[in-house]
């Protein structure tokens, strides 16, 4: 227990560190960044394997817990900075180690998110975990895209926040706590009468969290922000911000409010066909990557969201599972895309003719679209097959059957970039695709993670056994 504790210190120190090296050595504070991230990850990744038992560390103002399930979403949350921070080196982008401090911040609240045991510790995690992307969003100051894309988020991300807040607000006057332990108790013991005060707090908070995890219908600012902003951190939002907002709502669902069960699978079964519908709608009539990928993401979010509408423990595995894949299969997408932006516009246009001018990027776009579609047996294929167990563990068939038939929509319009790769003819016009040796390197160690994470036997297990 006091090892984890230890790491837990070092995590929310790094950010700080880094901040400061800055001051005196850019080089060395983007070394620390990526050396303290990869090395608290192998750490995690080397305390969890074997035997683990969940602890509670108790402190005056809030209460640390550490389970299993939280030991994955520290591992998800290092390996998705890693990705961002080499992505992030194929630019030159301004103040770089503030730029990798403010999103290990990021990361620090989903570490407090998942750590949480109590409202106040909960709310200030999520919220330590999307500040900083409001500033990473607009980071290239001269781009009048990514001015616009900060100011929409910032403002429906503080309105968002607002309507949370209120929705806390009226849980902890239902409970007469923050303590999860007295919130459960008061849910439990909770009459009809007092049922629908209950339910408008979780109302408002479904809303609020909606906003983050870009569920329909509060998922309108996803594609200017992940258009406007720089690759890295659209590649960085749509798997760490998505991932907090995640763990946030499995801590309450499987937690305070887990006698609301109920209520919550009937919400997020209807949050998540309309969400997948949207999406998949959207990115039919897209011609621009990025734009692509936010439908694709907002779509995949209704995917995750299927998860939590199972039962407790298959529910938590399945969507953590389904996290960790579609990071490997998301992250390729963002390195292909922002290869290609390079030289070229980020559209469907510039991928014509990339099979014979670039073979090898030609077959990571193919393995990334085809596990995002879910094409066995890739990765994307097994994590949508975990949660649709998952729900139909609970009973959930239609739900199931639904996102089944929009999965098969959903390949048609990741069938446009292989076509746009491997069938259209280029144009005479298209300036040539410049791949240094190092992102071939990464290419093709993130396109065979996808191809054989999704079937490896001791992902499975590892995970299952600290989830569960």
């Amino acid at each position: 227990m006091s090892s984890f504790i230890a790491l837990d210190c070092a995590f929310i120190l790094l950010p700080f560190l880094v901040l400061a090296l800055g001051l005196f050595s850019q080089r060395g504070s983007i070394a620390l960044a990526n050396a303290g991230s990869t090395a608290l990850f192998l750490l995690y990744a080397g305390f969890s394997i074997g035997e683990f038992e969940s602890a509670n560390f108790n402190a005056s103002l809030f209460t640390w817990h550490v389970n299993g399930l939280g030991i994955l979403v520290r591992e998800l949350l290092l390996l998705s900075f890693l990705f961002a921070s080499i992505l992030s080196s194929n630019y030159n982008l301004r103040n770089k180690p503030e730029f990798l401090s403010a999103m290990l911040f990021v990361a620090v609240g989903g570490m407090l998110v998942v750590s949480a045991r109590e409202l106040l510790s909960l709310f200030i995690g999520l919220e330590l975990a999307t500040m900083p992307m409001y500033f990473l969003v607009g980071w290239n100051k001269l781009s009048s895209k990514g001015s616009e894309a900060a100011l929409k988020y910032v403002l429906m991300g503080s309105i968002a926040t607002a309507v949370l807040l209120f929705g806390m607000g009226y849980l902890y006057g239902f409970t007469g706590s923050l303590l999860f332990s007295d919130i459960f108790n008061a849910v439990h013991n909770t009459t009809s009468e007092d049922l629908n005060l209950l339910l408008i707090a979780v109302l408002f908070i479904v809303v609020g969290v909606g906003f983050k995890l870009s569920l329909f219908p509060f998922h309108t600012w996803a594609p200017d922000v992940y258009e406007g902003a720089p690759t890295p951190i659209t590649a960085y939002l749509s798997v760490s911000s998505k991932a907090t907002a995640l763990v946030f709502l499995g801590v309450l669902v499987y937690g305070p409010l887990a006698d609301l069960g109920f209520v919550f699978r009937l919400i997020f079964s209807v949050l998540a066909m309309a969400t997948i519908f949207i999406g998949n709608l959207g990115a039919l009539k897209q011609s621009r990557l990025r734009r692509f990928m936010a439908y694709s993401s907002i779509a995949q979010a209704g995917y995750i969201l299927i998860g939590l509408c199972g039962s407790t423990r298959l529910g938590a595995a399945s969507f953590i599972y389904y996290l960790f894949l579609y990071a490997f299969s998301n992250y390729l997408m963002f390195f292909l895309i922002g290869i290609i932006g390079k030289n070229r516009t980020e559209s469907f246009d510039s991928l014509k003719g990339l099979s014979k001018e670039s073979p090898l990027l030609a077959v990571m776009f193919a393995i990334s679209a085809f596990s995002l579609a879910g094409i066995p047996p890739l990765a994307g294929f097994i994590g949508k097959w975990m949660v649709f167990a998952s729900a139909a563990s609970a009973g959930n068939y239609m739900l199931v059957a639904f996102a089944s038939i929009n999965s098969v929509i959903a390949l048609y319009y990741y069938l446009q970039i292989i076509k746009a790769a491997w069938v259209s003819e280029a144009s005479d016009d298209l300036p040539p695709v410049q791949v240094h040796a190092w992102q071939k390197a990464i290419l093709v160690f993130l396109g065979i993670a996808v191809l054989f994470l999704g079937v490896a036997p001791w992902l499975h297990s590892y995970i299952y056994a600290l989830a569960l």
